[in-house]
């Protein structure tokens, strides 16, 4: 008899409950699938939704995660970018690159795809991961690349380009506020700092990712605890608004700072994960010329990031805070969980060695 092979895994069990755990290792199951070891993982502020319940589709007996470097263990025999033993980057996205949404570049629309990792199929907070659509699902890295940096780019930078810079449309020499230190919002700056507008405005309870967001570029901060960030933003800006505000965050009060602190004529770009409903306040927005924007992230835009991390230009692993090995997942969800506390913006998970 076979036995069946078994790797550790971060399973979702419900909101609030995850349990490393012995899974069986995922296998080849579609002639387009790789299988990839991972060696660099991390979580995101999406992990955190779902542990708190707020995205349904994700179900009992799940691995998270949708972010990863690593080796390519197996490929099918229709995978024909990539080879065994290939050091690639694991996209978020999932996408077929031929159904009607995908040659229109909406690639999170796939009518087969779109974000699968650790929401509806099996993600990468585990030892192996089964990458459906591979020649479209991954990227491959030099042996030499900094795996840290290299991880900002499964999720977090193309979200804060895509969903934040771009949809925001920044412009050189406008003033753009960001609602959220957290980690995509840190990378929604570095982001936008590619299109040089004239000031960035960031905006966030926390003193010490104020501070980290001040040393990656950021002309202002704003600690919003006392209730004034609208008033603060206002005044710094002779009450005229900000061109561009890239919500961050995904809660209500967010959202309404957001709402406040708008110029006539600019661009409200949410990124944001929403797990209830906010407020749009149509009744003073109507005549304002503003535009919204909501989009999930594509992840078109990494092969050019990946260019700009690995050239230096995009310093993505000043993002990274904390590392923990993967038997240690639990407390590195705790410290990410607790990032004002713990002094947390993105947390490593290194695979085990193998």
């Amino acid at each position: 008899m076979n036995r069946e092979i078994t790797m550790k895994a971060l399973i979702y069990h419900g909101p609030n409950l995850l349990a490393l755990e012995e899974k069986p290792k995922p296998t080849i199951i579609d002639a387009t699938d790789a299988i990839v070891r991972i060696t660099t993982t991390t979580i995101c502020g999406t992990d955190l939704h779902i542990l708190k319940g707020d995205v349904p589709s994700v179900s009992d007996g799940r691995v998270l995660g949708h972010e990863g470097v690593g080796v390519i263990e197996a490929v099918g025999k229709r995978v024909e970018n990539f080879s065994v033993g290939d050091k690639v980057l694991i996209s978020l996205i999932t996408s077929c690159g031929r159904c009607s949404y995908c040659k229109k570049g909406m690639y999170s629309h796939c009518r087969i795809g779109g974000w699968l990792l650790g929401n509806s199929i099996d993600g990468t907070q585990a030892e192996y991961v089964r990458i459906p659509f591979a020649d479209t699902g991954l990227f491959l890295l030099s042996p030499e690349v900094d795996e840290e940096a290299a991880v900002m780019l499964s999720c977090i930078l193309p979200t804060g380009l895509e969903c934040g810079a771009l949809s925001g449309q920044v412009k050189p020499g406008d003033s753009v506020a960001i609602v959220g230190a957290g980690p995509v919002g840190l990378a929604a700056l570095l982001a936008v700092q590619l299109y040089s507008p004239a000031r960035i405005i960031m905006i966030d309870l926390d003193d010490h990712r104020l501070a980290v967001a001040r040393s990656l570029g950021a002309t202002e901060v704003i600690n919003s605890s006392d209730g004034t960030a609208a008033k603060q933003v206002m005044a710094l800006t002779h009450e005229t608004g900000v061109d561009v505000v890239i919500e961050a965050v995904g809660i209500a009060a967010t959202f309404a700072i957001c709402q406040e602190i708008i110029a006539p004529g600019g661009h409200i770009a949410n990124v944001g994960v929403h797990g209830t409903p906010v407020e749009l306040h149509l009744e003073k927005l109507w005549a304002a010329n503003i535009t919204l924007t909501t989009r999930l992230v594509d992840a078109g835009s990494t092969p050019m990031l990946l260019g700009m991390v690995q050239s230096g230009r995009i310093a993505a692993k000043k993002l990274v805070s904390h590392r923990f090995a993967l038997q240690d997942i639990i407390k590195a969800y705790d410290t990410f969980a607790n990032g004002a506390k713990e002094q947390a913006i993105k947390v490593i998970i290194k695979g085990d060695v193998q």
